[in-house]
C-alpha cells in the first residue's frame, strides 16, 4: 500500500484492520503513516515523505519523489505481492501502478481521483493503471461504468467514523475550553504547505472576529507534532490582541469540530468532516501563485469544498487566495453564527450527507481487496 497524505493514513488505517479479520496471514508494506503502523503495517517509507502541496511545491520535490517511486518500484517487484493498493495520492500512485500492473502484477486504487472536478483525461490512464477502482462518492459510479474501468462504491470512512450524534459539551470540557462561550473551531490543513500559507491568516481572521466579538472562543487543531511547533512559534510572533481565546491542541480535529459551532477550515477532506460534524463552515484555501494560476485553468467545477460539490450547489461560502482575508472570512463566520434557521437548514442537509455515505466502508474495502488476493496467482 502507498498513502499519500495524513488523510490517507487514516483511511488506509481503517481498511488494513478490517481487512486482517478476513486475511489473518496479511503482509503488508509501502509507504504509510501512524495508523497503518497501528495495524502491522511495515513503513518503508513514512507519509510525510509524499505530503507535498501544489503545482510549485512538487515541482521542487519531483527529482526526490522520482527516485523513491522508482525504488519502491523495484523493491514491489521483487517481493511480488498478491495486490498493491495506491491509497489517493494519485499522481505518484498512478505511474506506479501502471509499471506494476504491466509485470503481472494486481492493482486497486482507494479514492478515486478528482476526475469530476479537473484533469479527466486521467481516465485513460486509470484505465491502464488499475484493475478495480474504489469510489468513497455515489455519483463516481456512472462515470467509471461509461469508462469501462471495474469499480465499487463503498461510502466514505468518515461518514462510518464520525458518529451521527456529538455531545459539544463533553467535547468542549476535554479540550479545556469555556462551555457557555461560542466556538469557532480554525483547520487550517494537514500538510507543511497549507499551514504555512494559513495558518497565520486563519488566526488573524481570528482576531478580527474577536474584535467585533469578544465572548468568542477559538480551538486550532495541529496535525501532528511539527505542525504543532510551527503553529505555536507563529503565533508567539503575532503578537494577538490580548484577551483573544485561541486554544492550540496537537491532533483532536474531531475534538475540535465537536467543540464548534462553526468552523473555518482549508480545502479538503476537512470540509466533508466538518460537514458530517454538521457545523457550518467557512472554507478557503491559498497556495503558491503558479499553482493556483495551474489548477485555475483546469478546474471544471464552481466550487472547491467536498459539501458544495456533494450538493451541486454553494451551501457554504468559499474564499480563495487573494479573496480569503480575516476581514471577508470573519464576516462569513459573524454571520453563520446570527443565522439560527439557516444553521438548522445546513445541518439538515449535512445529515442526508452523512447517511448516503454511511455504507461501512473499510468492510466494504476489505471484502474488495480479500477477493483479490484470493484471485491474484499463487507461486508453486
Amino acid at each position: 500500500m502507498v498513502a499519500g497524505e495524513a488523510s490517507g493514513d487514516l483511511l488506509a488505517g481503517s481498511v488494513l484492520r478490517a481487512l486482517r479479520e478476513a486475511v489473518p496471514a496479511l503482509e503488508c508494506a509501502g509507504i504509510g503513516g501512524a495508523s497503518m503502523a497501528a495495524e502491522g503495517f511495515e513503513r518503508w517509507w513514512d507519509v510525510s515523505r509524499l505530503s507535498v502541496m501544489g503545482y510549485a511545491e512538487v515541482l521542487r520535490a519531483y527529482p526526490r519523489l522520482l527516485r523513491m517511486r522508482r525504488e519502491l518500484g523495484e523493491r514491489l517487484l521483487a517481493w511480488r505481492p498478491d495486490v498493491f493498493v495506491g491509497v489517493d495520492a494519485p499522481d505518484f500512485n498512478l505511474e506506479l501502478e501502471a509499471r506494476l500492473r504491466s509485470a503481472g502484477l494486481r492493482t486497486a486504487h482507494f479514492v478515486s481521483p478528482s476526475i469530476w472536478a479537473w484533469r479527466g483525461e486521467r481516465i485513460g490512464k486509470i484505465r491502464r493503471a488499475v484493475d478495480h477502482m474504489l469510489l468513497v462518492f455515489p455519483f463516481e459510479s456512472a462515470i467509471y461504468a461509461k469508462a469501462g474501468i471495474p469499480a465499487t462504491y463503498v461510502g466514505h470512512p468518515l461518514a462510518d467514523a464520525i458518529p451521527l450524534q456529538v455531545d459539544a459539551g463533553a467535547a468542549r470540557a476535554g479540550l479545556g475550553l469555556d462551555p457557555d462561550r461560542p466556538t469557532v473551531a480554525l483547520l487550517p490543513g494537514s500538510r507543511e504547505g497549507e499551514v504555512r500559507h494559513m495558518g497565520e491568516l486563519f488566526a488573524r481572521t481570528a482576531a478580527w472576529m474577536h474584535a467585533g466579538r469578544a465572548d468568542l472562543q477559538f480551538v486550532l487543531p495541529a496535525a501532528g507534532a511539527s505542525i504543532y511547533e510551527r503553529l505555536q512559534q507563529a503565533l508567539a510572533q503575532m503578537r494577538l490582541p490580548e484577551g483573544l481565546r485561541l486554544t492550540l491542541v496537537q491532533g483532536r480535529s474531531h475534538d475540535a469540530l465537536a467543540a464548534a459551532d462553526a468552523a473555518l477550515v482549508a480545502s479538503g477532506t476537512a470540509t466533508l468532516e466538518t460537514a458530517l460534524f454538521r457545523r457550518p463552515m467557512v472554507i478557503a484555501y491559498r497556495m503558491a501563485w503558479l499553482s493556483h494560476r495551474i489548477m485555475r485553468k483546469r478546474g471544471y467545477l464552481p466550487w472547491i469544498g467536498l459539501p458544495n460539490i456533494l450538493a451541486g450547489e454553494s451551501l457554504v461560502p468559499e474564499f480563495i487566495q487573494e479573496a480569503a482575508t480575516p476581514q471577508a472570512m470573519g464576516a462569513a463566520l459573524l454571520a453563520q453564527l446570527d443565522d439560527e434557521h439557516g444553521r438548522q437548514r445546513l445541518a439538515e442537509r449535512f445529515e442526508r450527507m452523512h447517511h448516503e455515505l454511511r455504507r461501512g466502508c473499510a468492510g466494504q474495502v476489505a471484502q474488495v481487496l480479500a477477493e483479490m488476493i484470493d484471485a491474484a496467482p499463487k507461486p508453486r
